[in-house]
């Protein structure tokens, strides 16, 4: 039987998934990424792709699938990533106004990222104890 593939670092929700499909009807495929904080504050920043360009002080802490031909990847930077790496990430979305820079603003809906803790097993997958 072979090794079971790693654990993702990052999920989405149905209802976020729901909206990134809406959303990308709209403006093409879509990207996130995990703001550090700022004007924005912690939320993860959706973009159509290419709009953000990531680089080598950037880390893909993953893809989503969310029903499309094309995955959303999430993407943080590697400062942050230090302070992150041992957290699991979820996307999700709720109510209310947004930041401004992120392509849900208009609809009346945020993103927000749910965190938890990796566990044991994730944490050794991960190559992280």
């Amino acid at each position: 039987m072979a090794d079971p593939s790693p654990p993702a670092r990052v999920a989405v929700t149905e209802s976020a998934a729901a909206l990134l499909r809406e959303l990308t009807a709209q403006h093409g495929p879509l990207m996130f990424h995990q703001s550090g904080g700022c004007c924005d504050g912690s939320a993860p920043m959706c973009y159509p792709v290419g709009m953000f360009l990531t680089g080598p002080g950037d880390v893909r802490l993953g893809a989503l699938d969310v029903g499309l031909d094309d995955p959303v990847e999430v993407f943080m930077s590697a400062a942050q990533f230090e302070y992150w790496k041992f957290t699991h990430l979820t996307i999700d979305v709720v109510s209310g106004r947004g930041a401004g820079f992120s392509v849900e603003a208009p609809t009346g809906m945020r993103f927000l990222t749910r965190s938890r803790m990796l566990e044991a097993m994730e944490l050794t997958h991960l190559g992280l104890r």
